[in-house]
């Protein structure tokens, strides 16, 4: 059953009564609805065109959270061969709302990381919607070490509102484990590419994504804080998150534009929840061009590129 979004209502009010009438024509064999039906599809094909031609910063969050787009398990299960996760931090415990493990794409070995958001309520729940605790991130430095060991290219995939803000997380060092853990992304001599694919929120996002290659998806978003929490902090307002969402700049054309990201991933009309293998299909091509890209480097390189890369954001023309 499709899932609509806020401003989807009045194609979810056209795509209905295209599917009543053929309701109501499989019950009688008398009715013939062919020319109304395919009228209301056309009429829904277009509006659902016109609704995604120029979608606004806010409307662009809510397709990134859309509980239908592919996550992380997905692009795995469709990408990648030969997958064996890893599973905890030797620490603590093993936070479920991190995924990782050692896998082969194209056939190549490699180590691959993502947020994993879950797909239904008890998914989400044990995944914790895919905000990650000091444990998660304290797995991520486990496998890019690995990764480092053995020369491994790291894949990331990013998708989620943050990192857990809870007393415990805190506790157990969450922000020392963020920090370890974007400093272990700048460290390692191997390629490391990432592909924001949802939400890329705050440094929970960014622990993952220091990367050589970052690509975001067309209606994903990457930014310091979302946009109710910043609309919370300016002006004591969380429903001005509208406005927040336009000052942000977290829009995947923004941030191509700012640097920070280096290819965006067309989505088909109507966004990636509904066109799931396209859009996978098409990450799968994305990572390929940009370990290309990286192929043949030195680790002196890809480590001084990286660097480079970072300490030259929001630079105006200076040297890094």
């Amino acid at each position: 059953m499709t899932q609509y979004l806020e401003f989807e209502k009045p194609l979810a009010d056209i795509e209905g009564k295209a599917e009543e009438l053929r309701a109501l024509a499989r019950q009688s064999d008398e009715m013939d609805i062919t020319e109304e039906a395919s009228a209301l599809d056309a009429k829904a094909t277009q509006l659902l065109e016109d609704l995604y031609a120029d979608l606004t910063p806010w409307r662009k969050c809510q397709v990134a959270r859309h509980p239908d787009r592919p996550h992380c398990v997905d692009y795995i299960d469709a990408l990648f061969s030969e997958y064996t996760p890893l599973a905890g931090d030797r620490n603590f415990a093993d936070d479920h709302a991190v995924m990782g493990g050692l896998a082969r794409f194209n056939d190549k070995p490699v180590v691959i990381i993502g947020h994993e958001k879950g797909n239904d309520t008890k998914s989400r729940i044990e995944r914790n919607f895919g905000m990650a605790r000091p444990e998660g991130y304290r797995k991520a430095i486990r496998l890019m070490d690995m990764a480092d060991r053995f020369n491994l290219p790291v894949i990331t995939l990013v998708d989620t509102p943050g990192a857990y803000p809870g007393k415990g997380a805190e506790e157990r060092g969450q922000s020392e484990a963020i920090a370890r853990s974007t400093e272990k992304c700048l460290q390692i001599g191997v390629p490391l590419v990432s592909v924001v694919i949802g939400e890329g929120g705050s440094g929970g996002a960014v622990a993952f994504a220091t990367a050589n290659k970052l690509a975001m998806l067309e209606h994903a978003v990457y930014s310091v804080i979302s946009p109710e929490g910043c609309a919370s902090i300016l002006w004591k307002d969380a429903e001005k998150m509208r406005e927040a969402a336009e000052a942000l700049r977290l829009t995947a054309q923004d941030l191509k534009q700012l640097g920070v990201t280096d290819r965006i991933i067309p989505e088909m009309v109507g966004g990636a929840h509904r066109h799931r293998d396209a859009t996978i299909t098409s990450v799968g091509n994305a990572i390929t061009a940009m370990l290309a890209e990286l192929d043949g480097k030195t680790r002196t390189d890809l480590i001084e590129d990286r660097r480079r890369k970072f300490l030259g954001l929001g630079n105006t023309g200076l040297a890094a």
